[in-house]
């Protein structure tokens, strides 16, 4: 078989140390060069824009206030071209849709076998989609089912709102945050509530922990 001329170099960001060296080690046993290893998303944006990687593999949660999609929205306003996979231990129908629609190549669980993950990286690296079948099945029945998650029914600003309010957040204290006036946070959170069908805060905060937008 011929070889590549050069090797796939790829970032890979996960606060999971023994997650990452596993991958890492598999990765580079395959031939894919793990050029840098991130535990934070701030160290992720940082070693992007330093090191160009071919490919980031990027955890979705990092147990801090930002998630690896605003990572990925951060280094793709900056880099449009930048291939990214989004790798996560929970498969929520909201977490695959969302990486997949914010320009992600893959959705790589991490329970997965090394060697889908390395299929992924060379896919992503070719500029193409990659889909485990368990994933591609799970968005054909989304498809075909509609998907009725606050991130398909919301604008961004809605959803922002909405994840605020989920997370127990008063109307004041949103509109401090979100450095918007207090009635454009009531007014939303009006609409937010009839589109959802929902009132009760403890309503919100379970919705949100079912599609990934908080966590418990």
């Amino acid at each position: 078989m011929k070889q590549e001329a050069t090797s796939i170099r790829v970032v890979l960001a996960d606060d999971h140390p023994i997650v990452m060296t596993g991958f890492a080690m598999s990765l580079q046993g395959q031939g894919i060069e793990v050029v840098a290893q991130a535990k934070t998303p701030a160290e992720a944006i940082q070693q992007f824009g330093d090191l160009q990687p071919d490919v980031l593999i990027l955890d979705i949660r990092f147990g801090e206030h930002l998630s690896g999609f605003d990572v990925a929205k951060t280094i793709l306003q900056n880099t449009a071209s930048a291939q990214i996979i989004f790798l996560s231990q929970f498969d929520q129908d909201s977490f695959i849709k969302e990486a997949y629609r914010l320009g992600g190549k893959a959705f790589v669980t991490k329970d997965c076998d090394p060697a889908d993950l390395a299929q992924a990286v060379r896919k992503a690296h070719a500029g193409e989609l990659y889909f485990l079948p368990s994933i591609a099945e799970r968005l054909a029945n989304l498809s075909v089912r509609g998907d009725v998650s606050p991130q398909s029914m919301l604008d961004s600003r809605s959803l922002d709102i909405f994840t605020l309010l989920a997370e127990g957040l008063t109307n004041a204290e949103i509109a401090e945050k979100l450095d918007i006036s207090t009635k454009t946070v009531s007014n939303t959170s009006q609409i937010i509530k009839e589109k959802l069908g929902v009132q009760r805060q403890a309503e919100m905060t379970k919705l949100a922990l079912k599609h990934g937008l908080i966590q418990a």
